[in-house]
């Protein structure tokens, strides 16, 4: 999370999402742009982009590491065994 490329990519995403969202709003929301609520669709749109950002740094290798929603934990190899 401390290097550039993160925040590259982060940066991506975000941007990314903020345009599937703000599509998604305009396809949804309205029968034509002059009947857009401009304020509320680029609200919607910039909240997802924020969400993005938090889900990159909370999937990020910061903090403890551990199972996960869909992860298990490791089982410990017993004496004479080899982890698989």
């Amino acid at each position: 999370m401390w290097n550039a490329a993160f925040w590259k990519a982060t940066a991506e995403r975000a941007i990314r999402t903020f345009a599937q969202a703000l599509a998604a709003v305009l396809v949804a929301g309205a029968t034509s742009l002059l009947d857009v609520a401009w304020g509320a669709a680029f609200a919607t749109a910039g909240l997802a982009a924020v969400l993005a950002v938090l889900t990159a740094i909370g999937a990020s290798e910061v903090g403890a590491s551990g199972p996960g929603l869909t992860e298990e934990p490791t089982k410990r190899a017993r004496a004479g065994e080899t982890a698989g």
